[in-house]
C-alpha cells in the first residue's frame, strides 16, 4: 500500500493526494536555479502520471468551485456571470494554464526559481504570489471555521437550523408564535446571519469577538498546524475515494435539489443572462479572478507541480483537461445551489402571496367595498367603477412583487450563499443530520487541502530566498500570525471585513501577477524560444496561431485593461457593500467607510508593490 500525504493548493481550489516526499520537493524547488535545465540536476519526477493529474485536478476542482463560483455567479446576474466566464476562460485561463505548465515542465524549477532563471528583475513576480497566497490563508481558514461550525451542530435531530426560534410566553390560538425576522426570512438565513455570525448592523460597528466562532478558528488553525507539521497520510485507495467524494454528495444534492419546488425557475435565473451586467467591468473582473482562483493561476503551485514531469509528458493535453474539469465541476456546484435557491424563492413567494398581500388585499376590498350589497343589482355600477379605479391606481394599493423571479434577486447573496442553500437542501431529505455531517467533512477536506498548498506557497519562497529558519519554526509562526490577525473575521462585522478580503485581495493582485508572468514567457523569455521548448516536449509543429496570439497579446491586454478598469471603476465610484438589516431579515447596499477604501487600496498595492520594488533593488 502507498503511503501519500495531501497537500492543497491555490486559494479556492483543492485536494491533492501525492506522495509524501511532494513537501521536500516543494521545498529544494527554487534552489534549482543554478541547476542546468535538461535533467542533468537529481530531481525527483511523479510516481506515475496519475498521481499528477490527481494532484493537478485537485488544484482545479475544490472548495472555490462549491463556494465561491456560486456565489459569485449569483451576485453578478446569474447566467451574465457565465458569458465572461468562459470568455475568460478560452481568452485567459487556458492559455495561461497552459503556459504555466509548460514553463515549469521545460525548466523544471519552481515559481521563484522560473523567473529569476528569466530574469532576475523578475524575482517580485514570486515574492508578490507569497504575499497574496497570505493574504488569502487569512480568510480562508474563516470559511473552514464556518464549516467546522455547522459540521458539530449538525449531530443533532432536527437540525438546529429547521425551523424558527418562537417569541418567549407568546402564543395565538394556542400556537407558538415565530421571531418576525425569521418569519420574513428564512430559518437557514436566520441561524446563518443571527447564531452562526451574530452580525452587526454596519461595518463601522466591530462588535466583540463571537467565542462560537473564536473556538472554531482555533481548531481550524491547530488542524492546519498538524497537518503542514506531520503531514497528513491516507492509502492508495483513500485517494480515489477522497477525489470522489465530492462529485458523490453533490450528485446526491443534484438530484434532491431537482426534484423541489421551483427548481427549474432557479435553474432558468441561472442561465438567462442579464445582458445589462455585461458592461460593469467588475463583472469581468469577477469572471477572470475566479478563474484564477480556480485554476490555481499566479499562485506559483501549477508550475511547482509541473517542474516534477518528465520532459516528454503532454502538457497541452494535461491543461486541457484539468481546465475541462474544473470549468464543469463549477458548473455542476452551481446548478446544485440555484435549485435550492429556485425551491428557497418559490416558498418565500407562497409565503409573500399567503401571508403578506391576501391579507392586505382583503382589507383594501372591504375598505373600498364596504357599501356594497350583493342583493342590490343596482350597486353593480357602483363596484365596476370602483374596481376600474382601483385597477388604474395599483400601485398605491402596495401590493408586495411575489413572483418568484423578483424572490430569486432579492435571494441570499454573499460568502454564505454556499452555507444557506445547502443547510436549506438538507432539512428536506431523510435523514438530514445524516448528509448535513457529509457535506460539511466534504467541505472541510476540501478547504483544508486549499490550506496547505496556500502555506506551501508562502514557505517554499521563504526557504527559497535564504531563511535558513526550521520549517517547522516556520510553520508555527506563521499559523500564530495568522491565528491572530485571523481573529479580525471572527468580529460581528467579521463577515464585512472578509469580504473585501474576498473581493480585493486576491483578485486585482492576481490580475497583474499574471500579467507580467505571460510578458515574461512571451515578451522576455521569448516566444520563439517558449515554441521550440514545446516543440522538443511535444514534438510536431508547436503552439499553433491561438496560442501566440492570447500569449502575446489577447491575455495580457485583457488582464491589464481589467486592471486599469477596475481601479477607475473604483476611484470614480464609492465601492458598496451588502448590510445586514438586524431586526428585519433583509440585506442593503451602502457605501463603504473612507477608512474601509483606504485599507481596499491597501491589500490591492500591497502584493504587486513588490514587483517593481525587487526590479529596483536589483
Amino acid at each position: 500500500m502507498e503511503d501519500t500525504t495531501e497537500i492543497g493548493t491555490d486559494s479556492s481550489v483543492t485536494l491533492v493526494r501525492m506522495d509524501v516526499n511532494t513537501r521536500e520537493k516543494l521545498e529544494e524547488d527554487s534552489n534549482s536555479s543554478s541547476e542546468t535545465i535538461d535533467g542533468e540536476q537529481n530531481r525527483e519526477g511523479w510516481d506515475n502520471k496519475v498521481q499528477y493529474i490527481l494532484a493537478q485536478i485537485g488544484f482545479a476542482v475544490g472548495l472555490g468551485n462549491v463556494w465561491r463560483f456560486p456565489y459569485l455567479c449569483q451576485k453578478n446576474g446569474g447566467g451574465a456571470f457565465l458569458i465572461p466566464y468562459f470568455i475568460m476562460l478560452l481568452l485567459e485561463g487556458i492559455p495561461l494554464f497552459y503556459m504555466e505548465i509548460a514553463i515549469g515542465q521545460r525548466l523544471r524549477r519552481g515559481s521563484v526559481g522560473v523567473w529569476n532563471h528569466i530574469h532576475r528583475y523578475l524575482g517580485g513576480v514570486g515574492i508578490a504570489s507569497m504575499v497574496v497566497c497570505f493574504l488569502i490563508a487569512l480568510y480562508y481558514n474563516m470559511i473552514i471555521a464556518w464549516a467546522f461550525f455547522y459540521f458539530f451542530n449538525s449531530f443533532q435531530s432536527p437540525l438546529p437550523w429547521s425551523s424558527c426560534p418562537t417569541v418567549p410566553n407568546v402564543t395565538i390560538n394556542n400556537h407558538s408564535v415565530e421571531v418576525a425576522e425569521c418569519a420574513d426570512t428564512s430559518a437557514t438565513s436566520y441561524f446563518w446571519y443571527r447564531n452562526a455570525l451574530d452580525i452587526s448592523p454596519s461595518i463601522n460597528d466591530p462588535g466583540s469577538p463571537v467565542w462560537r466562532m473564536c473556538l472554531a478558528l482555533v481548531v481550524a488553525w491547530l488542524i492546519v498546524f498538524i497537518g503542514m507539521f506531520k503531514g497528513i497520510k491516507s492509502s492508495g485507495k483513500v485517494i480515489y475515494f477522497s477525489a470522489t467524494f465530492p462529485y458523490i454528495v453533490l450528485i446526491i444534492f443534484f438530484f434532491r435539489g431537482i426534484t423541489l419546488p421551483g427548481a427549474v425557475d432557479g435553474l432558468v435565473y441561472m442561465f438567462t443572462p442579464d445582458m445589462s451586467r455585461l458592461a460593469d467591468p467588475n463583472v469581468w473582473r469577477d469572471a477572470a479572478t475566479q478563474i484564477f482562483f480556480s485554476l490555481g493561476l499566479g499562485f506559483g503551485g501549477v508550475i511547482a507541480y509541473s517542474s516534477y514531469n518528465d520532459m516528454k509528458n503532454n502538457c497541452k493535453k494535461d491543461a486541457l483537461t484539468v481546465a475541462s474539469i474544473n470549468c464543469g465541476t463549477s458548473i455542476f456546484a452551481s446548478v446544485v445551489i440555484f435549485t435550492v435557491l429556485g425551491f428557497k424563492a418559490h416558498h418565500r413567494s407562497q409565503q409573500c402571496i399567503d401571508q403578506e398581500n391576501f391579507f392586505h388585499l382583503l382589507e383594501v376590498i372591504n375598505n373600498t367595498f364596504y357599501k356594497f350589497n350583493d342583493t342590490a343589482h343596482e350597486e353593480l355600477k357602483y363596484v365596476m367603477l370602483n374596481v376600474s379605479l382601483l385597477l388604474q391606481n395599483w400601485q398605491s394599493v402596495n401590493i408586495t412583487d411575489c413572483t418568484i423571479k423578483s424572490e430569486l434577486k432579492e435571494a441570499v447573496s454573499g460568502p454564505g450563499l454556499a452555507f444557506i442553500a445547502f443547510t436549506e437542501a438538507m432539512i428536506h431529505m431523510p435523514a438530514g443530520p445524516f448528509w448535513s455531517v457529509m457535506f460539511f467533512c466534504m467541505l472541510i477536506n476540501l478547504g483544508l487541502g486549499s490550506m496547505f498548498g496556500t502555506l506551501e506557497g508562502i514557505i517554499t519562497p521563504l526557504r527559497d530566498i535564504g531563511l535558513r529558519i526550521p520549517k517547522e519554526a516556520i510553520v508555527a509562526l506563521l499559523c500564530l500570525i495568522s491565528l491572530a490577525i485571523g481573529c479580525t473575521f471572527t468580529l460581528r462585522s467579521g463577515m464585512y471585513i472578509l469580504d473585501i478580503f474576498d473581493t480585493y485581495a486576491g483578485t486585482l493582485p492576481l490580475l497583474m501577477i499574471a500579467f507580467f508572468e505571460t510578458m515574461a514567457v512571451a515578451w522576455v523569455y521569448g516566444f520563439s524560444k517558449f515554441s521550440d521548448d514545446i516543440k522538443l516536449m511535444l514534438g510536431g509543429d508547436g503552439p499553433g496561431w491561438f496560442w501566440r496570439a492570447t500569449w502575446c497579446y489577447i491575455s495580457p491586454i485583457c488582464m491589464f485593461t481589467l486592471f486599469v478598469s477596475s481601479i477607475i471603476s473604483l476611484a470614480v465610484k464609492t465601492p458598496q457593500y451588502e448590510v445586514y438589516v438586524v431586526g428585519g431579515g433583509y440585506k442593503i447596499k451602502v457605501d463603504y467607510p473612507g477608512w474601509a477604501i483606504g485599507f481596499i487600496v491597501c491589500l490591492i498595492f500591497c502584493s504587486i508593490i513588490w514587483i517593481p520594488i525587487i526590479a529596483f533593488l536589483r
